[in-house]
C-alpha cells in the first residue's frame, strides 16, 4: 500500500515546498535557502532558543527544524524522527502533494528525519466516507543529496510498516482468519515470497491441538500460514524462522475479558502483522537472509463448543496441557507453530506475540519484553537493533524456578502460572516447545497498539517489530 514515496534527488537551487532539517553546526549555511529577511529573522529567533520555523512564500513555503546536538546516537536519531513527525503535521495544513527535504552540515540524521515524516503520515481511511477527514494530500518526499540506495531501502521499510499498521487497524468484521490468509497470499504475490495457507483439514492432520482447541468456539476455520523468502545468495546456511501470533479477535473465551479489555482486541494479531511486515521489507530489499514465516491464525470466541477452564488438550508435539485460563490462548497456538518450526532445522527462531498484560504492566508501551535461549551474541545484536530503531527491548529471565509454576497435576503443563511474573511464565510455557534450536520470544503487547498517537507512532496499530526485525536481520546475518 503506497501512501507516500521517498526518493533521492540531486540538490536543487529552489523548491516550491522545502523542508530543511539542520543540526546546530550548520545553521550559518541556512542563508543559501532563505531570503536575507528570513535569515535575519531566523538568526534573531534562534539566539533565543527557537528551533522551529515556518516561512510562507507566494510560490510555496520553507519549514526549518534545528536539532540540538551532543546526544548519544540512538537518542539523536529518535529526536530526528520526532522532529520529522512534528513538521509533517504543519505540511498537511497546506495540502501540498510533494516536498523537498534538505540538510546542511552533517547528514547522518537526515534519513531518520525523513523516516519520522513518512511514518507519521500514515492514514487508515478505508472506511472513511467524508472527504474532509482525509487529512493530507502529501504523496512524495524528495530527499536531496542522499544515498539513493539508502532511500530505496528506507522507502521499502516504511511500506512494510504501513502494511502491518493496515492489518492491525482492520476490524474483525473484515479480517477473519481466512481473510488474513488471503492477505498473506496477496503480499507474497506482490513482493516475491512464497505463501502456503494450510486449512483446518491439514491442521487436524498435523494434530495441532492448541490451534484447534482455541478455534473450537468459532464458526470460522483456523488457518496456518507458511511463508518463505529464499534470496539468490543467502548468508545463512539454515533459515531464520519468524513466528507470529495471529489471533484476529480475542474475547478471552470463557475467561472473558472486561468491556474495556475487549475494545482493542482486533490487535491481537500484532505478531502476525510484524512477521508479514518483516517479510515485505526483506523481500522488497532483496535481503540476503533465508527466512521462513509461520503464522497460526484463529479467533478466540465464546460458544457452547468452546474449551472451558479445566479442559486438557494434546498439542502437536504430543505434550498435554491443562487449560486453566482460556484467555491465555496465544501461547497455545504459538506452541504448535514452534513445534512445527523444528522441521526446518533453523539457525534461529523468533516469535512475536501480543501475549500478556503482564508485559504491559512491567514496561508500559515503551519497550518490548523479551527472553529466550539464543546466544548472548544474538541477544546483544537484537538489543542494539532495538536502540537503533527505538523499538527497545528488555530481557526477562527464564530461570528454571519459573517453570515450577506451570507444572500441572493432571497434565504435562498448565497454560498459566501464578498471579505474578506472568510474562515470564508465558515464556517458560513456550520454551517447553523449542527444544533443539535457539529461540527468542518477543512480547510486543505494549508497543504494538497505541490508544493515542505519539510522535510518528500513529493511533492504533503501530507496526512495532517490523523495523526492529529488519535491522537485526540485516546487521547480524549480513
Amino acid at each position: 500500500m503506497k501512501q507516500l514515496t521517498l526518493t533521492a534527488v540531486q540538490a536543487k537551487k529552489s523548491s516550491p515546498n522545502l523542508v530543511v532539517f539542520i543540526e546546530r553546526e550548520g545553521v550559518d549555511n541556512l542563508s543559501d535557502c532563505l531570503t536575507p529577511e528570513e535569515f535575519f529573522f531566523f538568526r534573531q529567533a534562534y539566539q533565543r532558543e527557537v528551533n522551529s520555523f515556518f516561512f510562507p512564500r507566494k510560490s510555496g513555503a520553507v519549514w526549518v527544524r534545528v536539532l540540538k546536538g551532543g546526544k548519544e546516537s540512538s537518542i539523536a536519531r529518535e529526536d530526528a524522527r520526532l522532529a520529522g513527525a512534528e513538521v509533517i503535521k504543519e505540511v498537511w495544513k497546506y495540502k501540498v502533494d510533494s516536498v523537498a527535504l534538505r540538510t546542511y552540515g552533517s547528514d547522518h540524521l537526515l534519513l531518520s528525519f525523513a523516516e519520522g515524516m513518512a511514518l507519521a503520515s500514515f492514514q487508515f481511511l478505508k472506511y472513511v466516507t467524508k472527504a474532509e477527514k482525509k487529512r493530507h494530500s502529501l504523496q512524495s518526499i524528495e530527499i536531496e543529496s542522499a544515498d539513493p540506495s539508502a532511500v530505496v531501502e528506507l522507502d521499502a521499510i516504511i511500506e512494510a510498516v504501513f502494511h502491518a499498521r493496515r492489518l492491525l487497524n482492520e476490524p474483525f468484521s473484515y479480517l477473519t482468519a481466512p481473510q488474513l490468509g488471503e492477505e498473506a497470499i496477496a503480499l507474497g504475490h506482490q513482493y516475491g515470497f512464497s505463501v502456503e495457507v494450510l486449512g483446518k483439514e491439514k491442521i487436524e492432520a498435523l494434530k495441532m491441538g492448541g490451534l484447534l482447541a482455541v478455534n473450537r468456539a468459532s464458526q470460522t476455520p483456523p488457518q496456518f500460514i507458511v511463508m518463505e523468502w529464499v534470496p539468490v545468495d543467502p548468508k545463512n546456511d539454515q533459515p531464520v524462522v519468524l513466528v507470529g501470533k495471529g489471533v484476529v479477535y480475542d474475547t478471552g473465551g470463557y475467561s472473558i475479558k472486561s468491556s474495556d479489555g475487549m475494545e482493542y482486541m482486533k490487535s491481537d494479531m500484532g505478531g502476525a502483522a510484524a512477521v508479514l511486515g518483516a517479510f515485505v521489507a526483506a523481500s522488497r530489499n532483496k535481503l540476503p537472509v533465508h527466512l521462513v514465516g509461520l503464522i497460526p491464525v484463529t479467533d478466540n470466541l465464546v460458544s457452547a463448543s468452546g474449551i472451558v477452564p479445566g479442559d486438557i488438550i494434546t498439542m502437536a508435539s504430543g505434550a498435554t496441557v491443562e487449560v486453566l485460563n482460556t484467555d491465555a490462548e496465544g501461547r497455545l497456538i504459538l506452541a504448535d507453530a514452534l513445534h512445527y518450526a523444528k522441521r526446518y532445522r533453523p539457525s534461529l527462531v523468533i516469535d512475536y506475540a501480543t501475549l500478556t498484560g503482564a508485559a504491559v504492566r512491567a514496561l508500559g508501551n515503551q519497550a518490548i519484553c523479551y527472553m529466550g535461549t539464543a546466544s548472548d551474541n544474538v541477544k546483544r545484536a537484537i538489543e542494539q537493533s532495538g536502540f537503533s530503531t527505538y523499538e527497545r527491548l528488555v530481557e526477562f529471565p527464564l530461570w528454571r524456578e519459573y517453570g515450577e509454576e506451570i507444572k500441572s497435576q493432571h497434565a504435562d503443563l498448565k497454560n498459566i502460572g501464578g498471579p505474578t511474573a506472568g510474562a515470564i511464565t508465558a515464556g517458560k510455557f513456550l520454551e517447553f516447545f523449542t527444544e533443539g534450536y535457539p529461540w527468542l520470544h518477543l512480547d510486543i503487547a505494549g508497543p504494538v497498539f497505541a490508544k493515542v498517537a505519539n510522535g510518528y507512532k500513529t493511533k492504533e496499530g503501530t507496526g512495532a517489530g517490523v523495523r526492529l526485525t529488519y535491522d537485526f536481520l540485516k546487521h547480524y546475518f549480513t
